[in-house]
């Protein structure tokens, strides 16, 4: 089984002169569910190399097991250091396409040609297509094999408009993952804010927050 996990390489956080990137939890907590499952993990980014780590993420009350054993575990560091550039990756060699989260990816994986290939590849192949927290915005301009937005008519959910507000940067993403979602006809669900909230329409698997992806994961395994 191999799983082809897709990393932003965006760092700057808007205007605001703070740094930015993936969130450690959404990456650790899947890698972990799907290593220790035997899977095969390919991990890529717009550049390649190192993508960058949202410092915040990295704060003591954000830490969890998944993460602590991230920090302990050289080979798994080195495999982040060393992503391969989305350009080279063709979706035929992956049973399945994850997207950890972070606000890095509203200003660069939401735009790039070649992460929207793959999803829409992926997904017309009927292989899982999953994304949590702020990567359902990685969905916004993937079409359906009908020209239609990928996410029309399908049940989704994502970072939420309260949580995105509680965290103070509303008026410094590009766009709202919850507006998008619906912008483009998906039926956005959450549930309440920072809890484990996950869901799954045919091969599209959305999870809501940090707190969603290790429950996102195991889904995505037992479809698998």
């Amino acid at each position: 089984m191999k799983i082809l996990m897709i990393l932003t390489s965006h760092d700057e956080l808007g205007a605001t002169g703070k740094k930015t990137g993936f969130w450690l939890e959404e990456f650790a907590a899947p890698y972990y569910v799907f290593k220790d499952f035997g899977a095969e993990i390919t991990i890529a980014t717009p550049k390649g190399g190192q993508p960058p780590l949202d410092p915040k993420s990295e704060e003591k009350d954000f830490q969890t097991t998944a993460t602590l054993r991230f920090r302990a575990d050289k080979e798994a560091q080195a495999a982040l250091a060393n992503t391969a550039m989305l350009q080279d990756i063709s979706p035929d060699d992956y049973d399945a396409l994850f997207y950890p989260g972070g606000h890095g990816l509203l200003w660069d994986l939401s735009e790039d040609k070649y992460s929207i290939a793959l999803i829409e590849t992926m997904y017309a192949q009927g292989k899982p297509v999953a994304a949590v927290c702020h990567a359902p915005g990685v969905l916004r301009h993937a079409k359906s094999l009908d020209g239609s937005p990928l996410v029309q008519g399908k049940s989704v959910t994502g970072f939420s408009n309260s949580e995105e507000a509680a965290v103070g940067l509303t008026d410094v993403v590009p766009f709202l993952v919850e507006d998008e979602l619906k912008k483009n006809g998906g039926n956005y669900y959450k549930g309440a804010d920072w809890q484990s909230y996950i869901v799954r329409d045919g091969n599209l698997f959305t999870g809501q927050n940090p707190a969603s992806s290790e429950a996102l994961a195991n889904t995505v395994l037992a479809q698998l």
